[in-house]
């Protein structure tokens, strides 16, 4: 819609999504909107905090696995550096540890990427009032599943461990000892139930606790 056929004060949008396509998509659809304006788009999750205090948005979609920092990551600092801007998780994983980590982030909403645009852009207002926004299916699923029973020490130690990190390596990384590192991926995979710290990895990180 022609800028001047909408109204006094549009809802101002930042975007995060590292996908062009997606991307490009999602802000012509919103900006299709009589009320809803994108007034930054952004393509890795370093950047989010910068754009948002040059643009100051109202509401900030953001994916969750982004180049440089996560959009949860980006999430809690939001809350803190730019308060007045209600964030809007937007992910193509509807994993229920995830929507844990995006409510302790101070996240107001958090969507998949399945939906018809008319209920994100329903979804932008209503956080916009206030109001906490969340998929139902997800909802439920997060409630069945429980809490994060790894600490946050375990998950750093399994997020070094990739790309065939030895124990030392992680060690020098985090500045721990490697009997440290032994025990709390001994600990991590314990939890996970798996027999081994790629399978304690890959099980954190499908159910979102990663």
């Amino acid at each position: 819609m022609p800028r001047d056929h909408r109204p006094a004060k549009s809802i101002r949008v930042l975007l995060a999504e590292d996908q062009g396509m997606m991307r490009g998509a999602l802000a012509l659809l919103l900006g299709m909107e009589p009320d809803i304006e994108v007034v930054a788009q952004v393509a890795a999750g370093d950047v989010i905090v910068d754009a948002a205090l040059v643009h100051r948005p109202d509401v900030a979609l953001l994916d969750i696995e982004l180049p440089g920092r996560s959009g949860l990551d980006a999430a809690a600092e939001l809350r803190d550096q730019v308060p007045d801007c209600r964030v809007l998780i937007l992910t193509t994983f509807g994993r229920p540890g995830y929507l844990r980590r995006a409510m302790e982030a101070g996240a107001a909403g958090f969507l998949v990427k399945d939906g018809p645009v008319e209920e994100l852009a329903a979804a932008v207002r209503r956080v916009l009032t206030g109001e906490t926004v969340i998929d139902p299916a997800l909802a439920a699923a997060a409630l069945s599943a429980g809490p994060n029973p790894l600490t946050a020490r375990e998950r750093d130690v399994l997020n070094a461990s990739t790309d065939g990190a030895t124990v030392a390596d992680i060690a020098t990384r985090l500045h721990l000892s490697e009997s440290t590192v032994r025990n709390y991926l001994s600990s991590a995979i314990g939890k996970t139930g798996t027999r081994n710290r790629m399978e304690a990895t890959r099980e954190a990180r499908q159910q979102g606790w990663l």
